[in-house]
């Protein structure tokens, strides 16, 4: 199994045994994830973007207006950055206040910017980011027509350094805890996707279409 290599960065020394490097692990959390942060400095300043973004292959992208100036600013300056994705899959609830915890999967990438000039790289990357929100969906939609790509910019970032750390299973209290006369527990979260809204003013005869259905 293919691993990233483990750095001073990705290194997980608080319970290390979440931690996790396989490539495979890596790439299934940021592909299930619909947005990252993406955190960097700026003159001493910290700041933290939440954004949609998209994997291929071994590169994160995001994208937006040619008029962001973090984006430009990334891209011109070559700023180091750090992105993050976190999945809440349960609370754990223990016999004692100081065990509860939660089930969760992460990840956390450090990279800098490339800008994506490539005009097939360009179309390839927003066709992933769409029907990576909803699959299916760039086939039946308008493409951006000239103005709308002049008007896109997109940043490409590769995976240099990261790591997954993840949380799995039940409590774990303390050994004289478990005769309590206390609940002990997951209480399992998920994101769903519940039935599509339609447009107030969708055009009457659309047909609902089957990768929604």
């Amino acid at each position: 199994m293919e691993k990233f290599s483990i750095t001073d960065k990705t290194e997980i020394t608080r319970l290390p045994k979440r931690g996790v490097y396989d490539k495979e692990t890596v790439y299934s959390i940021l592909d299930e994830a619909m947005f990252c942060t993406l955190a960097y400095v700026r003159d001493g300043q910290p700041f933290q973007i939440p954004t949609g973004f998209c994997r291929i292959d071994n590169k994160l992208y995001i994208h937006g207006s040619v008029g962001s100036f973090y984006m430009r600013e990334l891209a011109e300056k070559k700023l180091p950055v750090c992105i993050s994705v976190t999945f809440m899959d349960g609370l754990v609830l223990a016999r004692s206040a100081f065990h509860h915890s939660v089930n969760y999967r992460s990840v956390v990438v450090f990279s800098e910017a490339t800008k994506v000039e490539d005009q097939g790289e360009l179309y390839t990357v927003l066709e992933v980011f769409t029907n990576k929100l909803q699959p299916g969906r760039w086939d039946d939609v308008r493409k951006p027509d000239a103005g709308e790509w002049k008007a896109t910019m997109v940043l490409s970032f590769d995976i240099q350094e990261a790591s997954a750390k993840v949380r799995t299973g039940g409590p774990k209290d303390d050994d004289d805890d478990y005769n309590l006369d206390i609940w002990a527990g997951v209480v399992p979260l998920k994101i769903e996707r519940k039935e599509p809204i339609p447009d107030d003013v969708l055009k009457p005869g659309i047909a609902f279409p089957d990768y929604l259905k």
